[in-house]
């Protein structure tokens, strides 16, 4: 009986597994064919985390007068408006969210409301220390839903991530693909946000 249980413990992991690696294996896939629709970046999501990527991102947005801009999890409102504003950017423009408390919630908060506006190609600007991680989990939640982004990068004097932050974030964007859950609820952050979603 100890044997049957092993064996069918063993082919369900083994089953299990191999849907998610093929699963993952379409990503790629996904990437290539948006890349081909939508070559350039339709809109701008800045990750929040330092005033620096609000003040860049209202400079980068006034060489793209046409391009949307999201700020996940950034300065408060007025504080971001008044950035907006002073680079001649205009609120119609400005789509300021606050549901998320880390580096992954930032993408999944996201992800639909891009999907809702038919964005399939973004600017993804964050911290060049940052940035590798912010590419994974990027890849992985926008690529799962056929969005893909072009990279820019604010020079910053911080080291990068580690490893283990990467790898930590890259399971959790798994785990969002295959249970739509991120594990944020055991960040203490994720209690104290109560700040409402501003456009």
């Amino acid at each position: 009986m100890e044997l049957l249980y092993c064996k069918i413990r063993k082919y369900t992991v083994l089953a299990a597994t191999s849907f998610i690696l093929i699963f993952l294996s379409i990503i790629p896939v996904r990437i290539a064919i948006t890349s081909y629709q939508a070559p350039y970046p339709q809109a701008i999501l800045t990750l929040g985390g330092d005033v620096e990527r609000e003040k860049f991102t209202a400079q980068f947005a006034q060489q793209h007068p046409h391009l949307n801009i999201w700020v996940s999890s950034g300065r408060p409102a007025k504080q971001a408006h008044e950035i907006f504003e002073s680079a001649n950017i205009s609120n119609s423009r400005l789509h300021l969210d606050y549901r998320a408390v880390d580096t992954v919630t930032n993408f999944t908060t996201l992800v639909a409301d891009f999907q809702s506006y038919k964005i399939q190609h973004i600017y993804l600007i964050t911290a060049a220390y940052h940035i590798p991680r912010a590419k994974i989990i990027a890849t992985l939640i926008l690529g799962s839903r056929g969005i893909t982004f072009t990279p820019v990068t604010i020079p910053s004097p911080q080291p990068r991530e580690s490893i283990v932050r990467i790898i930590r974030d890259t399971g959790r964007s798994i785990l969002w693909i295959v249970s739509g859950r991120t594990g944020a609820s055991l960040n203490p952050r994720f209690h104290k946000r109560s700040m409402p979603v501003a456009n």
